[in-house]
């Protein structure tokens, strides 16, 4: 603990908190005070409902706590790093020996978060005009939900309450100890030897990270290439980064067992049939989430749950009993602050007003963090073939924009994909430095129907790197010139001149 962490608790989870008096009846009921929850209780209160918010750990969730602000700070500095490294392919003499001090990212990084810390706090909710309490939630009537001594009361409830980091059943790991994403950015002390356990977004994200700021990473990844639900054109340039890059990769890798011997920690581990061993300071583990479906009461009032899938939800995000609503990553597979926000926004519209928000019309980009970063939205080939839509797919690569090529961040591409004899966006994914900044246009084509080819109409400032998207305007409107279109024009150009 130190003065950021203080300030943290003091917005978050204050000590001196004292739970209000429960009004008679609430509009609604909010279990869980992450960014679903939040966006939630602050929705409704701000529409006139009545609404009370329960939050039993932090205010803010993985979010501000354990997930986005942490990490993204985290990686920042890591970036830094990189770029110091390769300054003098820019011209830049570094002093040699030039290293990170982990402490001071770490003190950095607990600054930003306590920080951003008011927007969610009980204080600023309070104002909000939502009766916060802290403390564990219990269903115990259909219409009645209990927070230590007190009973509340309500006419809907939304239920929120996240998930958390999922431990894999390793033998020996839980006796060795190892890290999740929410103890690593407790650790003052950067680890020597990181190992880190599957090469999903998290475990990526964070063994870049840890191996910029100094750490000796290894990564060890159940599939044949990591983060490999992406695009597998951009999953394998961040492979090849990483290597590059000097982290090692162990694929096909099945986790034996984990002992510790004399403070070190060793993974026993099978890869293509071979038998292999890691010795680590540490174990990061990225294994994926696990639903808070646990000690709330969902059988007294009805409603359906799987322990690994979460709550069952339709399409409006109702439960099995019509009068309780769930969002976020407690039911959701899409498992983003982002997702949680819109699937809040359409959670206040079913529960107070008509059921008229689907969970299916709503058109998702995602990103993942790592340098460079990948982002996506829509359809991806393999999806596409499946669903039998029939695509055409433009791609320009970033080597061939003259921005990213003077930035020195020539690596990666925008890939569109099109409805075959159609300019309809349904699908893209971009790998660049800024893929998370970029993909935003896309998901405004997309969520406002206009086409690639439209797109090459817009007038993208020179030289930016997402004048690619722009490019591949111009990609799909070349063809439509087809033989008889370009004899045409050729006879009207002659024409023109003669």
């Amino acid at each position: 603990m130190n003065k950021h962490d203080d300030a943290l608790l003091t917005n978050v989870h204050p000590e001196n908190w004292v739970n209000p008096v429960p009004s008679k009846m609430y509009n609604l009921v909010v279990i869980g005070g992450g960014t679903a929850g939040l966006v939630t209780a602050a929705g409704a209160a701000g529409l006139g409902a009545k609404v009370a918010l329960i939050e039993k750990h932090h205010l803010g969730g993985d979010c501000l706590n354990t997930g986005c602000v942490p990490s993204k700070a985290l990686i920042r500095s890591s970036r830094v790093m990189a770029e110091i490294k390769d300054a003098n392919s820019f011209g830049i003499q570094v002093p040699t020996g030039t290293k990170a001090d982990f402490g001071a990212v770490m003190e950095r990084m607990r600054k930003i978060r306590s920080g951003i810390s008011k927007n969610d706090s009980a204080q600023r909710f309070k104002s909000l005009g939502v009766d916060v309490f802290l403390g564990n939630a219990q269903f115990t009537g259909h219409h009645t939900v209990t927070v230590g001594n007190h009973k509340l009361n309500f006419k809907k409830a939304v239920i929120a309450a996240g998930a958390r980091a999922a431990e894999p059943q390793i033998p020996g790991l839980k006796e060795a100890g190892c890290l999740t994403n929410e103890t690593v950015f407790d650790i003052n002390v950067l680890p020597k030897r990181l190992a880190c356990i599957g090469g999903g977004p998290i475990g990526c994200e964070l063994a870049q990270a840890f191996h910029r700021l100094g750490s000796q990473v290894t990564l060890l990844h159940s599939g044949p290439h990591i983060l490999n639900r992406e695009d597998m054109d951009a999953a394998a340039i961040i492979q090849k980064k990483f290597i590059d890059e000097g982290i090692s990769i162990v694929l096909n890798a099945k986790i034996v067992n984990v002992s510790k011997v004399n403070g070190e920690k060793i993974l026993h581990y099978e890869s293509n049939g071979k038998n292999g061993e890691l010795i680590a300071d540490e174990i990061l583990v990225g294994t994926g989430r696990a639903p808070n479906v646990e000690g709330l009461g969902l059988e007294t009032v009805d409603v359906q749950y799987d322990k690994s899938r979460g709550i069952a939800v339709n399409d409006y995000l109702q439960t099995t009993n019509p009068d309780i609503y769930a969002a976020g990553d407690i039911c959701m597979d899409w498992k983003f602050t982002h997702a949680a926000d819109s699937a809040a926004r359409a959670v206040i519209q079913n529960a107070l007003f008509f059921k008229s928000k689907k969970l299916s019309s709503l058109n998702m980009p995602w990103c993942t963090y790592t340098d460079p970063e990948i982002a996506h939205v829509g359809l991806y080939e393999h999806t596409a073939k499946e669903k039998g839509i029939e695509i055409e797919t433009f791609v320009r690569e970033m080597k061939e924009v003259d921005r990213a090529v003077t930035d020195g961040e020539s690596e990666g591409f925008v890939k569109i994909h099109v409805k075959k004899g159609t300019d309809q966006i349904l699908g893209a994914t971009i790998v660049s430095k800024h893929a998370g900044e970029m993909i935003s246009e896309i998901s405004l084509a997309m969520a406002g129907k206009i086409g690639l080819g439209k797109i090459a109409s817009v007038i993208h400032p020179y030289p930016t790197q997402a004048e690619a998207i722009r490019q591949l305007g111009d990609a799909f409107n070349r063809t439509r010139l087809t033989p008889t279109v370009k004899k045409l024009l050729s006879s009207w150009l002659n024409f023109s001149r003669s």
